[in-house]
């Protein structure tokens, strides 16, 4: 049997690592596991207000392009524009508005959504750190 300086087994010294590095896994992998849920959670709530976000977008293009076309046409009309021309342009406007509203929510939803808020930098940290400390030890 091969005996270190201190007289503890080498194989008793390798067992001893070996069920070190198990349990610092395990612990990382439910580090992992409960990190992703949380970014998961969060990826949800990105996902829920870009639904939103188009929800209202297409709500807003069925009901209120009708009257606000027809609003600002009639208004348009009042002040001496032909109806063709008062319908182009309200259309137009109230589209142009919708759009824009649109493109704000999507692009809040959208930015939730990005890679780096996805990342798990507290198991990548802690297992460079684990890394280290096997390193160490070797």
């Amino acid at each position: 049997m091969v005996k270190t300086i201190d007289n503890t087994p080498l194989s008793e010294l390798i067992g001893g690592l070996v069920s070190d590095v198990t349990g610092l896994l395990r612990k990382e992998i439910d580090l992992a596991k409960t990190e992703a849920s949380e970014k998961l959670a969060k990826a949800l709530s990105g996902v829920e207000v870009l639904l939103i976000g188009l929800v209202l977008a297409i709500g807003a293009v069925g009901v209120l392009l009708s009257a606000m076309v027809s609003g600002i046409a009639a208004l348009m009309v009042d002040q001496g524009m032909t109806q063709v021309a008062a319908n182009a342009l309200s259309a137009l406007i109230v589209g142009a508005v919708i759009a824009a509203i649109a493109w704000v929510l999507l692009s809040k939803g959208l930015d939730a959504l990005r890679g780096s808020n996805l990342k798990l930098d507290r198991t990548t940290a802690s297992l460079r750190r684990d890394v280290d400390v096997v390193k160490e030890k070797m």
